[in-house]
């Protein structure tokens, strides 16, 4: 039997990137996980999980949240760091 691990295991994300799609997106873990996976395989898919956590960093500021917002940033870090790709050619 294929567990919710198991399909993250397999999204090249970090359990915290996707916590982010899925909080951006209101999936629960395994969906996001489904969603975070298909993003990572399609033409421009890296930029918008970027796009994601960045809009999830304004939503945590916007609410006065600068906990999250900290975490999320430390989430963007990493993503930019093992996909530097994602921060060319943002989709708007």
């Amino acid at each position: 039997m294929i567990t919710l691990d198991d399909i993250e295991d397999i999204t090249d994300l970090t359990r915290a990137e996707i916590d982010a799609i899925g909080e951006h997106e209101a999936l629960p873990p395994l969906n996001a996980a489904a969603l975070a996976d298909r993003l990572m395989h399609i033409h421009h898919g890296p930029q918008k999980v970027q796009q994601m956590i960045c809009e999830d960093i304004c939503a945590a500021l916007h609410r006065d949240d600068l906990p999250h917002a900290r975490e999320l940033y430390v989430v963007l870090h990493r993503f930019l760091n093992d996909h530097p790709g994602a921060a060319e050619g943002v989709p708007r």
